[in-house]
């Protein structure tokens, strides 16, 4: 009786140490955006990326406030894929080394700052002061530094020679969007940020962030709680009956994370 205990117990622990040893995760069945099709996908809630998971066939939905949460589960076994845009995803990626994107990717779509419906006169401003940085090099100048190898190597210079007069720019983002928002040492920062001071540098404001989920940042500005919202926002129709946009600052493609064969 007690050998045969010894026995059962034995196999429980082959057991659980195959389990642990091939990993939870699992293979990988997803290899082009055709085997989403009745796969576990995880998006960050609201977004592009949330929007085509819901229409992709017998799909089940998982949503996150934060999108790396949604790798970590990737990584981990609980999803079969993630979607979410491009860049980051790049970050996601070097951060779990167990995943990669694919190749294939969905359409592109533009990012651009949110804005009150019928506040023209901002919008004028914002627009102006957008093409004046697009024209000299400074938006790419702001993307380089936020992408890429050079990340943080070119900082740019936000120093006004005066105080700003022309009042605050409050600014809803959320801060779960790397390289476009995310905290670093207690503050906000990124490309999205950095985009806007030198928007606000341009029209003598002085740029205040407020961070906040990112299913709330444009319903901050229906409500009149912050003027803009900046959050890597692709301008949709569904979102274009709520809020005003700027012209486009960048644009962005929503890409596809899996497990690593």
């Amino acid at each position: 009786m007690k050998h045969s205990k010894t026995i059962i117990s034995l196999s429980l622990l082959c057991a659980v140490f195959s389990i642990f040893a091939s990993g939870c995760a699992g293979k990988n069945t997803v290899h082009s955006i055709a085997d989403l099709d009745g796969k576990t996908i995880g998006v960050q809630l609201d977004t592009v990326g949330d929007t085509y998971a819901s229409d992709i066939n017998n799909a089940e939905v998982k949503r996150y406030f934060d999108g790396s949460d949604a790798v970590k589960d990737l990584a981990d076994g609980t999803l079969d894929a993630v979607i979410v845009d491009s860049d980051p995803a790049n970050v996601y990626v070097s951060e779990n080394k167990g995943v990669k994107i694919l190749d294939e990717t969905f359409s592109e779509e533009q990012y651009a700052v949110a804005i009150k419906k019928g506040n023209t006169e901002l919008e004028e401003k914002i627009n102006n002061a957008l093409c004046e940085l697009r024209d000299d090099g400074t938006l790419d100048a702001l993307k380089e530094n936020w992408t890429g190898e050079n990340a943080t190597k070119k900082p740019y210079d936000f120093q006004y020679h005066d105080a700003p007069t022309g009042g605050r720019l409050l600014m809803s983002t959320s801060s779960t969007f790397p390289p476009y928002e995310f905290i670093s040492d207690d503050e906000v920062v990124g490309f999205d940020v950095d985009m806007m001071k030198a928007v606000c540098h341009k029209i003598n404001m002085e740029l205040v962030v407020i961070d906040t989920d990112f299913d709330l940042v444009l319903s901050n500005v229906v409500k009149g709680d912050t003027d803009v919202a900046v959050a890597g926002i692709t301008v949709t129709d569904e979102r274009l009956k709520i809020v005003d946009f700027s012209d486009p600052y960048t644009t962005a493609t929503q890409v596809v994370i899996v497990r690593k064969d």
